[in-house]
């Protein structure tokens, strides 16, 4: 073989990357609950989070490989997603959707392990994933729905695994933080279909940019009220600790540094702004290290 030439992709490579483990950081999100708790210090509680994590990393994986068998006519008209493995014939419908099935059954089994409600919530999460994939894609605001939906339930997840009770607080703030990803998403697709048409689905023509930045405007805005909210709540409760009020700054710098990505019609995939932007990766760790230090050292 010479330095010119390269081993052409396996197969089960090939199943691997369409699996797209990158989008396993979207499970972190099982991480909100326990941490906001005070609870992610107790062994029950990070082996039940863990299972939520890994049930969802089967669930998430196995709706992309089903769904990548299903549109594989469209994604081999597509300029960028006929590159994608089953696509590009990598790897056969059959093979995807055999491996999706087994990761379906295989991320119930998991979520057995941590009792009946993560049970439900992971069931849920692959009825939903399989509506959007088979019908509610194509109807305005539904299909934003569902994506925030899949979000939200990440984060419900970790609660109900770790048997948590969620606060209205918490439910409120993961809903518009979910919703603010979920319209940037879209509104990322729009401004690429109005730069390169063709590459994104001709449904998403019924959506405006001007619509879709009044929602992730909106949704922002309500996500920065309802954590302000809980956080001047949690600092009375823990006998007016500063730590929950001053964790507001770092929280809504992220929020509008992210916006930053939106704004530009770059969010189409959050979690890869994530794991681009320092920026943001430095605003996350100061929120996280004072809301730690709030709940477990205050």
């Amino acid at each position: 073989m010479t330095a010119t030439q390269t081993r052409p992709a396996s197969p089960a490579r090939g199943l691997i990357r369409a699996a797209r483990p990158r989008q396993w950081s979207k499970n972190l999100l099982v991480l909100a609950a326990p941490v906001l708790s005070g609870q992610l210090d107790e062994g029950a509680v990070i082996a039940q989070t863990v299972v939520a994590f890994a049930a969802f990393c089967c669930a998430a994986s196995g709706v992309y490989l089903v769904n990548d068998a299903r549109d594989i006519e469209a994604d081999r008209a597509h300029p960028t997603k006929r590159f994608r493995p089953v696509a590009s014939g990598l790897v056969s419908t059959r093979t995807a959707y055999a491996a999706g099935s087994v990761l379906h059954v295989l991320a119930l089994a998991i979520a057995v392990l941590a009792g009946w409600q993560l049970l439900v919530v992971t069931a849920v999460y692959l009825a939903s994933s399989a509506a959007y994939s088979l019908w509610l894609k194509h109807e305005p605001v539904l299909d934003i729905a569902l994506i925030a939906t899949g979000f939200l339930l990440r984060a419900v997840a970790g609660g109900v695994a770790s048997g948590i009770e969620l606060s209205q607080w918490f439910l409120l703030s993961a809903t518009f933080g979910s919703l603010f990803m979920a319209a940037g998403k879209r509104y990322a697709e729009v401004a690429l279909d109005l730069t390169d048409p063709g590459l994104v689905r001709k449904t998403l023509s019924l959506y405006s940019p001007t619509y879709l930045r009044f929602v992730w405007t909106m949704s922002a805005g309500l996500l920065i009220m309802t954590y302000g909210l809980w956080a001047f709540e949690l600092s009375a409760a823990a006998g007016g600790s500063t730590l929950f009020v001053a964790s507001m700054a770092p929280f809504v710098l992220a929020v509008l540094r992210y916006a930053v990505s939106v704004d530009a019609g770059i969010a189409g995939e959050p979690e890869e702004i994530a794991l681009r932007d320092r920026v943001l990766q430095v605003l996350a760790l100061v929120w996280l290290c004072m809301v730690a230090g709030a709940v477990y050292l205050g």
